[in-house]
């Protein structure tokens, strides 16, 4: 089955079933699908204080209908007990602190309390419902946010803790962003933090991803942002267990470090959770009450000690990351804006991004050269392909052979061959191609040097377009352009990525048609 016929029917996470709250118990996954029935308010407060259920927006779908089961409880005789239920709510509420959804959950159901336990069911049950809606329709949202802001290709995404529909009534909302993404065919792959505690992203994220017939790879909390150093990640996505007034959010612990290396990296960092899980009423993160877990879970594997007896343990459960950290907030209604702003995709053409990612280093190799150093550029994903489809929609049809020049020439060259088909042919420096050889000489900016091709590399006649990176005094191509007049082909043109001018380079080859897609003063 295809990750669209698996989109196409949400799958509802949990219900209300002959007077019961039944789910699957989140402690048990992915090793077993262990049923787990809720009939009272013990059993509800239970599950999610030890992470049976879990998910903000799950959480407060279980505390509103653990109300429905008090109201239901405490009804005799056609009387409701509601002081007995609303001693029961507060009970739920405080289950667990940070997530907002609980106690707004809670909260909304009281409501109908006075219409009876038919009232607060019905309300719950609503409540169900809207929320497979809010999320549907907050997951396409996010999805086409991050398509804006991230490169046209499948994408390496990276997300945190577990945010799929286990932790909602369905769709999820971080990871139903990735799975609808998946479902457009843009997910390349997407690495799974194993997040602490209770490594609910490698035990549940890992099993939904797999579910739903996404790639994935789990990888420990701290190795997250060396893979952001290595470009492996394009766009980080988070849930929310509660975000303040300013747009501050708190989510499961090792999301404030994940945003500050997507900042430091220039990767968008999104947020994505219902508008139920923002508390307008705390203006800033800093009055988030985060709750600490059982030392046991830190200095304990598999109930054997990893750490010495006595141990003091620092283990929260959440953290909270600034809004300036954040590119974006998503919702069902609205992208809020965090402090940082979102990195968009670059606009423009292939050209006019690359001008953005040259650098210069002075006296490198020597003294008085500016070396114009194109390592970003071959770094950026996308760009040199780009580039390439940018040369073959200007010169195609006039050349029927690529040529590159050592070295850093293979690298236009060879995405230049693979876009048009066409053959590519290496001319090397001196001593590198094994039988006979046309050999050219040519002065550098900073010194001499000589280029080589096999006598045999072309045929008389062929079409050539000769392909560096970039272009000083012309030596190089002018070397690379006679060894294909020497074997009787023709020089169609010349390509470079960058044209240093006000060094005579394109002078000294005025006979050839000569292509710049970047242009600086040397």
């Amino acid at each position: 089955m295809s990750t669209q016929d698996r989109a196409a029917a949400p799958a509802v996470s949990l219900s209300w079933e002959d007077g019961a709250i039944v789910t699957l118990d989140q402690r048990a996954l992915p090793q077993e699908h262990r049923p787990l029935r809720m009939t009272g308010v013990d059993q509800v407060i239970d599950a999610i204080a030890s992470l049976a259920v879990r998910g903000a927006p799950a959480i407060g779908l279980a505390g509103a209908l653990g109300v429905a089961l008090s109201a239901y409880a405490h009804t005799s005789g056609g009387t409701l007990d509601e002081a007995a239920v609303r001693a029961d709510a507060a009970r739920l509420a405080a289950a667990r602190p940070t997530a907002v959804n609980l106690a707004w959950a809670v909260g909304r159901v009281l409501e109908r309390l006075a219409e009876g336990a038919d009232a607060v069911l019905a309300e719950g049950l609503h409540m169900l419902a809207e929320d497979v809606a809010v999320n549907t329709a907050m997951v396409r949202g996010a999805a086409d946010l991050v398509e804006s802001l991230t490169p046209d290709r499948p994408l390496r995404l990276l997300t945190h803790c577990n945010t799929g529909r286990l932790a909602t009534a369905a769709v999820g909302t971080a990871l139903g962003t990735i799975v609808e993404l998946a479902r457009r065919g843009r997910v390349a792959d997407v690495l799974v933090d194993e997040t602490r505690p209770l490594l609910q992203g490698s035990r549940l994220t890992a099993w939904e991803l797999g579910e739903a017939g996404v790639p994935y790879r789990v990888c420990v909390d701290s190795a997250a942002a060396a893979a952001m150093s290595q470009g492996l990640v394009d766009c980080v996505l988070v849930g929310a267990d509660r975000i303040t007034a300013n747009g501050d959010t708190a989510n499961k612990i090792g999301t404030y470090g994940l945003a500050v290396a997507a900042a430091r990296h220039g990767i968008p960092f999104v947020v994505v959770a219902p508008e139920s899980t923002w508390d307008e009423e705390l203006p800033d993160g800093s009055r988030i009450v985060v709750e600490e877990r059982s030392p046991l879970e830190v200095v304990e594997f598999a109930g054997v000690p990893t750490a010495p007896a006595g141990a003091a343990v620092f283990n929260p459960a959440f953290d909270v990351t600034p809004a300036e950290l954040i590119s974006a907030v998503v919702t069902e209604r609205r992208v809020f804006d965090g402090g940082r702003a979102p990195v968009r995709r670059p606009s423009g053409t292939a050209a006019e991004r690359m001008a953005g990612l040259l650098e210069e280093f002075p006296d490198h190799p020597a003294p008085g050269v500016v070396f114009r150093d194109l390592s970003r550029v071959y770094a950026e994903p996308g760009l040199l392909a780009d580039l390439a489809a940018e040369v073959a929609g200007d010169l195609g049809g006039s050349f029927d052979r690529v040529l590159a020049v050592e070295s850093r020439g293979f690298l236009l060259g060879a995405a230049l061959a693979a876009h048009t088909g066409l053959p590519l042919t290496l001319v090397r420096k001196p001593g590198k191609l094994p039988g006979r050889v046309h050999s050219a000489a040519y002065a550098l900016e900073y010194g001499e040097d000589r280029l080589e091709m096999r006598t045999d590399a072309l045929a008389p006649g062929d079409r050539v377009l000769c392909v560096d990176d970039v272009l000083a005094t012309g030596g190089t191509l002018g070397a690379a352009a006679r060894l294909a007049e020497e074997c009787g082909a023709k020089v169609a043109g010349l390509v470079v990525l960058v044209e240093l001018t006000g060094l005579g380079g394109r002078a000294s080859l005025a006979r050839y048609p000569l292509a710049a897609l970047c242009e600086v003063p040397a």
